[in-house]
């Protein structure tokens, strides 16, 4: 039997067919009573004011709670920072203030109208450069005293963060070099535009919570609550629900402590929040905005022989996870290509901006643009081909890094390239794309997959089929409804639709990382085949003691268990599991996995919190476009990826998270932002007025999966989901730079962006 490497449909994609899955949003159990919050209407002030005391005299309201009703704690994944409710300040528009409980929606939000709050508005710190300056307000007065969660790490002022790496030699290159390129690239947030936006619903009952959430890391919320409500983690238990998108957005807590607090000043009620749409785009951690300004000296050959990279990223006002993000600079910024000794500046600043986070590929899509855009310009300045300008430099097996992490299989690079040539040959699609308005461009990258751990227990279940118990979540990405159960499939011979895996339980599962970082096919997989292994030794133990052979003879397949060499008589799984319940107890085993971080040097940088890439990747993307002179639109036409996987485990899903992330490439590229005011406000507050790609934009992806099992992982598989997304914007930007033959600097590239440029570019000729 191969299950491996074949094509099958999702296991819970008749469900969600029929309308029958059901997602947070859906779950309403009986008596439910519906939250609101109070969110701040401005970006930055002093509260002078709350009175709630109309709210709690209105129909049917069963709670009113703000700072004065909880714990005097703060609470953060990193650092532990932010307030359940503002208490003296508010420091982004729709930070809660108060929340409100009541028998229906429409009398919990009648209520939160007549609460009065009163705000001494003051400045908002907006402009990224503005808040790293010391003439910024301090959005954190008290920073000093806020506690990191996982030790401390640089920080300071309106600083949340920073990775600095300055090694010997930089100016000694510099002073060295023959000429110096400069750029500079600006970039929006993106809003991960999720289908089902952020809801929970909370129980409290005999001194704990029970909460429900459609979540992707179910045990961050459960810490995330603990620390909130200043309780025990294990009085919390978190139960997951299927997902309706999350790329991210949904690691950390959001809306699920208050629903906690709510309950518990209900009287226990279960208390129901969704986020409208609004609130949900004004609050999401979106991919942040920031500035990228980077320089390469050259030699008189034309060798690039130094770099510095300077990133200042919009934290916003709390941080999540972000302070490891501000590491990840110094993993890219040099690319895949030798650019000699290289200084790295990362600093995340505070501004009074809803909090930033994780979205797919986090802060190297942005970083994989500015090097790839940076590359394009320093082979047009030397009159170099760009794709053999590439070549020249790129990484070699047995590449150093700047952390000193060693890239042994960094020639795979190579062969990414090569099957890109097949695919789409360089000269052939520059001639092709020779004429006015047409371009194309190629780029490279490496990353990581997540290492944390995770957990899985396997057992046998007395009809033959498998149960899979973890709190592993499926976000739609197929990781687990396609991956973990083709591997389980696989180890135990049985197929796939045999195999069930249950909800999210953090009472009733081992600890597990959520889905993040293209880890859980990888990571869990390797868990659930660890577990496979012990379920797969005493099924044989069992079997053997009924088919009288040796536990070495006893073979596995097709929902059987047989001696070898008589696979027409033996027994079904099920007559071996019930065998076994009976007689030594049920067959089940339990699994766990993480990946040990790759050597590196800590001293190469100061904030170093991500210290090194485990089971890297590679990545080669080519793009070309058109662009209409007339009104702007930019059309990609063809788009081709070569895109290690260590090992496919389920074509299906790899090519939909490989489609699926340049999808999101080409919006990030062309359509998406979200906008901030100069008053700390979003400009997009829908989806009608944030554009996002649509079927009609989206080329079809020409795919080259290069695989090169990993030993360590299962059946040598690596992370697949986030990686797609890393080269849109770069080749995208690049192939409209080639076509409209001016450069851009700044994302996304608009109609209005790309018809400036060309204007420009026609007043310099002119004068």
């Amino acid at each position: 039997m191969t299950i491996v490497g074949e094509r099958f449909r999702r296991t819970d994609g008749e469900p969600k067919a029929r309308g029958e899955a059901i997602f947070g949003v859906d779950y309403l159990p009986q008596g439910t009573i519906h939250a609101v919050l109070l969110r701040s209407p401005v970006p930055s002030g002093r509260i002078v004011g709350l009175d709630v005391s109309a709210a709690k005299a209105m129909p049917g309201v069963r709670a009113v709670i703000s700072a004065a009703d909880v714990p005097d704690t703060r609470a953060g994944w990193v650092l532990r920072e932010q307030p359940l409710f503002a208490r003296d300040r508010v420091r982004y528009e729709g930070e809660p203030v108060a929340g409100i409980a009541a028998d229906t929606l429409e009398q919990a939000r009648e209520a939160r109208d007549t609460i009065r709050l009163e705000i001494e508005e003051t400045p908002a710190v907006v402009d990224l450069d503005y808040a790293l300056s010391e003439d910024s307000p301090v959005l954190h007065p008290e920073w000093e005293s806020y506690v990191p969660t996982l030790g401390e790490y640089p920080r300071g002022r309106n600083v949340a963060a920073e990775c600095i790496s300055d090694p010997e030699g930089v100016e000694e290159a510099f002073e060295a070099a023959e000429r110096i390129i400069e750029d500079e690239y600006r970039v929006q947030r993106q809003y991960q535009a999720y289908i089902e936006p952020k809801g929970a619903v909370a129980i409290y009952q005999g001194g704990r919570y029970e909460v429900h959430t459609a979540h992707q890391f179910p045990f961050n919320v459960r810490d995330r609550i603990a620390q909130y409500l200043d309780i025990r983690p294990s009085q919390v238990r978190v139960i997951g629900h299927t997902i309706g998108g999350g790329f991210g957005a949904k690691l950390d807590a959001s809306i699920e402590p208050h629903a906690c607090a709510l309950s518990r000043a209900a009287g226990g009620l279960p208390v129901k929040i969704v986020n409208t749409r609004t609130e949900d785009m004004i609050t999401c951690p979106s991919r942040e905005d920031a500035i990228t300004r980077i320089r390469t000296g050259l030699d008189k050959d034309g060798n690039m022989i130094a770099r510095e990279l300077v990133v200042i990223a919009g934290n916003g006002a709390y941080s999540g996870e972000m302070p490891w993000l501000a590491s990840i600079a110094l993993h890219c910024a040099r690319g895949v290509y030798r650019a000699g000794p290289t200084r790295v500046k990362s600093f995340l600043v505070y501004t009074n901006t809803a909090p930033t986070g994780a979205f797919r590929g986090v802060n190297g899509v942005y970083l994989y643009h500015a090097v790839e855009r940076h590359m394009d310009h320093i082979a047009s300045v030397l009159g170099r081909d760009r794709r053999e300008y590439r070549l020249q430099h790129l990484f070699e097996p047995g590449e150093v890094l700047l952390n000193d992490q060693v890239l042994d299989d960094a020639g795979i690079l190579g062969e990414a390239f090569d099957a890109v040539e097949e695919a789409a040959p360089w000269e052939e699609r520059l001639a092709a794309t020779a004429g006015p308005m047409k371009g194309v461009a190629i780029g490279a990258a490496w990353w990581v997959t997540n290492p944390m751990p995770g957990t899985a227990t396997v057992k046998l279940n007395e009809d033959g089929t498998i149960g899979v118990i973890t709190a592993a979540t499926d976000n739609g990405s197929g990781a687990v409804n396609l991956g973990i159960t083709q591997i389980v499939a696989e180890k135990l011979g049985v197929q796939p639709e045999d195999v069930y895996v249950t909800m999210p339980d953090t009472d009733a599962a081992g600890f597990d990382a959520g889905s993040q970082g293209s880890r859980t096919t990888r990571i869990v997989g390797k868990a659930a085949s660890i577990a496979s292994d012990e379920v797969i030794g005493k099924i044989k133990q069992t079997a053997s003691e009924l088919l009288e052979a040796a536990p070495s003879d006893i073979v596995i397949a097709d929902g059987k268990v047989f001696v070898a060499g008589s696979p027409d008589s033996g027994l079904t799984l099920g007559d071996v599991a019930m065998a076994a319940t009976w007689s030594v107890g049920p067959i089940q085993g339990t699994g766990s996995f993480l990946t040990p971080f790759p050597d590196f040097n800590p001293g190469c940088a100061t904030g170093l919190m991500f210290p090194s890439f485990p089971t890297p990747t590679y990545h080669v993307h080519l793009a070309e476009v058109e662009v209409d002179p007339v009104t702007g639109a930019v059309k990609v036409t063809r788009y081709v990826v070569a895109q290690e996987v260590g090992k496919v485990i389920s074509p299906n899903g790899v090519y939909g998270q490989v489609s699926g992330g340049v999808t999101q490439g080409i919006g990030y590229a062309l359509y998406e932002s979200l906008r901030i005011g100069e008053d700390g406000r979003y400009q997009e507050r829908n989806l009608e007025n944030y554009r996002l790609p649509l079927a009609v934009d989206i080329p079809r992806v020409e795919f080259s999966p290069l695989e090169h099992p990993d030993p360590d992982g299962p059946f040598g598989a690596k992370g697949v989901g986030e990686n797609s997304v890393l080269l849109g914007a770069a080749v995208i930007a690049n192939a409209v730079v080639d076509a409209i033959g001016v450069p851009i600097d700044r994302l996304p590239i608009t109609p209005e962006v790309v018809l400036k440029a060309i204007a420009a570019k026609h007043s310099a000729a002119v004068a």
